[in-house]
């Protein structure tokens, strides 16, 4: 994967080549970033840099000054040093950068969550190598839950083994197949529980030429001895309009629709797809239903709105949890900002006015931490009838003292 196959993170993409360039790479990074911001691409395709023979061929090329003549004639000035520049992506084309995109390079290792195959058996990352290359090339902007669904761990739980450590250990112990870095590539370093601390000697005092990235999204989860020996480089989420051009140029919608889905995908090209997919739904008919029901029909009607909201996939039902969060997000917008507010579409803006009248800014923060906490037991597989039933109880707590009816 090459710098341009990364969807945005100028920035991000320019501190990494500044850093090699320079000569004041760290041997270890951490690459923090929120789901579908593309760290792990970044890594990627920054491991492909690092070992494109294009890269590494004209890192320190100098012209020397001119030998004096055989013959007598005065010596010619010598010049001045010159560096050539190093490129500003990886090749693409030579050897080393072939067996990079395809994840093959003998000299780029990845660590990831994974399951047992077997009961009993260790877990380790090269047992599943095979799905991993396909994860990538289908699902490069995934989730930790994406990955583990798909080598079929349904409600196993994901880790990063005491016997991965091992293996990572010994792996960067041996010396580089082609002479150039030793790369490992540690994606979610959340997994890694206490066994994390046989890294740690390895971390700090690696062997020479060995870089080790560690991809993540929350550094909270991550062990405090793992963070203090790595630099830290943020990944910021997706600029709207780098989101809005790739949705354009990888799926072949329309500007106007690409727009669209990035500003309500906040950032994360994962879940623009997902919106995609699922565009042709009338999130916010279902929203109006939800607090009519929750503010004026009462249990029954809220009953009735939960039978029919459990009756959709895990996926749509985040989707239409993160479809109310934004609309919360516009609502404060729209509270704090007034005429200034971003642009929203018309329909919108009068939902979100409606809103405002319905709940204080205490009230709609109150209303978004419920959202985030309910997204996240979906993806967990959490029961949809139980969830959200808990769910239109709390927001009526929340709201029950300031309530206006939703109507068209």
């Amino acid at each position: 994967m090459r710098f341009s196959s990364v969807i945005g993170q100028a920035d991000v993409k320019h501190r990494l080549k500044a850093m090699v360039r320079d000569e004041r790479l760290s041997h270890a990074l951490l690459l923090l970033g929120r789901e579908g911001s593309g760290g792990l691409p970044v890594a990627i395709a920054f491991a492909q840099y690092l070992c494109c023979d294009r890269v590494t061929g004209r890192n320190t090329t100098k012209i020397q000054a001119a030998p004096a003549s055989l013959f007598g004639e005065p010596e010619a000035p010598a010049e001045a040093e010159k560096t050539v520049s190093l490129p500003d992506d990886s090749c693409g084309t030579c050897p080393s950068c072939v067996k990079a995109a395809g994840l093959m390079h003998p000299d780029i290792h990845f660590t990831f969550p994974t399951i047992s195959r077997k009961p009993g058996s260790p877990s380790l990352s090269n047992d599943f190598a095979a799905e991993w290359r396909e994860f990538i090339k289908l699902h490069p902007y995934g989730n930790d839950f994406d990955w583990l669904q798909s080598i079929g761990a349904e409600n196993k739980q994901g880790n990063i083994t005491a016997a991965e450590c091992n293996e990572i250990v010994r792996v960067l112990n041996l010396k580089s197949f082609e002479q150039g870095y030793k790369i490992h590539i540690l994606w979610m370093p959340e997994y890694l529980g206490t066994e994390g601390n046989k890294l740690l000697k390895l971390i700090e005092e690696p062997p020479p030429n060995t870089l080790f990235l560690l991809v993540a999204q929350d550094d909270a989860r991550i062990l405090a001895t793992i963070l203090s020996r790595t630099q830290l480089i943020r990944i910021p989420p997706l600029v709207t309009e780098d989101l809005a051009a790739a949705l354009t140029e990888r799926t072949g919608v329309t500007d106007q629709q690409a727009m669209a889905t990035a500003v309500l995908a906040e950032g994360n090209y994962r879940e623009a797809l997902s919106i995609l997919q699922h565009n042709e739904e009338d999130w916010q008919s279902m929203t109006r239903d939800w607090f009519n029901a929750i503010l004026k029909g009462g249990p029954v009607a809220q009953v009735k709105w939960v039978e029919e909201i459990a009756k959709h996939g895990r996926e749509k039902q985040k989707q239409f949890l993160l479809y109310v969060n934004h609309l919360l997000a516009q609502s404060i917008r729209l509270r704090s900002l007034g005429d200034r507010a971003p642009v929203m579409q018309e329909s919108e803006r009068d939902f979100a006015g409606r809103l405002n009248k319905m709940a204080t800014l205490a009230q709609q923060q109150a209303m978004v931490d419920e959202l985030d906490s309910a997204a996240y037991q979906v993806e967990r597989n959490a029961n949809g009838k139980i969830l959200f039933l808990a769910l239109s109880i709390r927001f009526w707590h929340i709201i029950r003292d300031n309530s206006l009816i939703l109507v068209e």
